[in-house]
């Protein structure tokens, strides 16, 4: 039967509240094919989408909307958007508790704090020990989410809170194990630096001082798509399981004929 791919803009910008909301679809894979327009969607958070915002959403068709949210992420953005039909699976990639207070420091802490905890690469390094941190801890997840994949929850959209680290991951992880090249992988992640797609960062002080540019300068690593940190992934990857391919096999317990079915789903013929 033949499937139906949605038109789906090649940018978020006619989403007026949903965030860095792109189609992986056109990614090439090593043996020559493309994952398939309108089945593969990432994304920020969809709690403040506009009506029509959810319209669109709702018109493309989605099986599933995989949240990698966790409970305090959810508390301060609010749940998603209900799209009718559609099944939302809620995957916290990182512990409720983790992080909180650094996350409050972030948003209330004042310049001399900002400049200890974030200032000579600590935020650099942060990110990227947390990117190694969920490839290695959290791989029992993002097996259950390509296992999904591969049986019935395509159409599929992947989101966090900004839609750039976790669902970024997330979106790397289903990517390689359909055989995107990592080059192709990276170009996509980098696409969150866009500006229209970027986080808007959430500070309790709006003033001159409280968004100074010092202050933006030292946040930019939590909220900027660095090539480092997803190098980060791969080498966590590299190291732990010595190949992509086993940590495929191994780490994500994907059989051959999962990861066919993975290519049936999402790569175009």
């Amino acid at each position: 039967m033949t499937q139906q791919t949605p038109e789906v803009p090649s940018t978020d910008s006619e989403l007026a509240e949903v965030r860095n909301f792109r189609d992986v679809g056109g990614l090439p894979t090593a043996d020559g094919r493309r994952v398939r327009r309108g089945r593969l969607f990432r994304s920020g958070h969809l709690a403040s989408a506009t009506e029509a915002d959810a319209a669109f959403l709702a018109g493309l068709g989605l099986h599933t909307v995989f949240d990698f949210r966790n409970a305090a992420d959810i508390k301060l953005e609010g749940p998603d958007v209900a799209l009718p039909g559609v099944r939302n699976v809620n995957i916290p990639l990182t512990d409720p508790a983790d992080g909180a207070e650094f996350w409050a420091m972030v948003r209330d802490g004042e310049l001399g704090h900002l400049r200890t905890a974030l200032g000579d690469g600590k935020a650099a390094g942060r990110m990227a020990e947390t990117y190694r941190h969920i490839i290695t801890t959290r791989t029992a997840d993002h097996s259950r989410v390509l296992h999904a994949l591969a049986e019935d929850s395509v159409p599929a959209l992947m989101h966090c809170a900004a839609g750039k680290d976790r669902a970024g991951l997330s979106i790397a992880v289903t990517l390689l194990a359909v055989g995107v090249e990592r080059e192709a992988i990276e170009a996509d992640y980098l696409e969150s630096n866009a500006a229209h797609r970027r986080y808007k960062v959430r500070r309790s002080d709006n003033s001159a001082a409280g968004m100074s540019p010092e202050v933006m300068e030292l946040l930019a690593p939590l909220f900027d798509a660095r090539a480092e940190y997803l190098s980060a992934a791969f080498d966590a990857i590299e190291t732990t399981w010595g190949s992509t391919e086993t940590y495929l096999s191994e780490g994500l317990k994907l059989s051959a004929a999962t990861r066919e079915r993975l290519r049936f789903q999402l790569l175009e013929d």
